[in-house]
């Protein structure tokens, strides 16, 4: 066997882990699971505040209260608290909790934060997107700025805010064991205590 001498290269992530999404506009699919995984959160978020009145009611009255969808009020309780949902996030810092996961983030055209007015501009023409068989999502597909019906009613675009592709690639790229290091080399000068003479 025979050691090896000289330097040993550190190991690098290839080029592709190495490329950054950060501040690219964000595409269909990203907007898509992000979307989904916050009707979740905020839709559970709801069912458990309806099981708690329920249960108090019950507690204190000894009768349950028996939601379903028919329920006019429960519809518009869950309308204005998906309103506040997604105003109160993407005002708060662009990102909702869905985002947050996924790497997306609302801002203005010029990439600033949004302000609360906007954001509660951008939550009213939200529905808009929706209406005509969805065909205010297009934009997201087709535009260059991939903004959606809403995003161009509130002046705003959808960007990623962290890298979650190079953060997935470098973790797929880690070396599974470390390359063996070079014994440290004795550079020592003429007439040092330790050289033979």
């Amino acid at each position: 066997m025979t050691a090896h001498t000289g330097k040993v290269t550190p190991f690098e992530p290839p080029p592709a882990a190495r490329e950054s999404l950060q501040g690219h506009y964000a595409g269909f699919a990203s907007r898509f699971a992000s979307f989904a995984l916050d009707l979740v959160v905020l839709s559970g978020i709801f069912l458990l505040v309806l099981a708690a009145i329920n249960f108090a009611a019950s507690v204190l009255t000894g009768n349950s209260i028996h939601f379903s969808r028919g329920n006019t009020w429960v519809v518009v309780a869950y309308a204005v608290w998906a309103f506040i949902y997604f105003a109160h996030f993407w005002g708060l810092n662009g990102k909702t909790p869905g985002g947050a996961l996924f790497g997306v983030q609302v801002v203005t055209n010029d990439g600033d934060d949004v302000s609360g007015r906007r954001a509660i501009g951008r939550t009213l023409a939200f529905p808009l997107s929706f209406l005509i068989l969805c065909l205010g999502f297009l934009g997201i597909l087709l535009g260059d700025q991939r903004r959606a019906l809403h995003d161009v009613i509130a002046g705003t675009v959808v960007i990623y805010c962290w890298d979650a592709r190079a953060a997935r690639l470098r973790l797929l790229s880690r070396p599974r064991y470390s390359a063996p290091h070079a014994p440290p080399e004795s550079h020592s000068l003429p007439g040092s205590p330790g050289q033979a003479d």
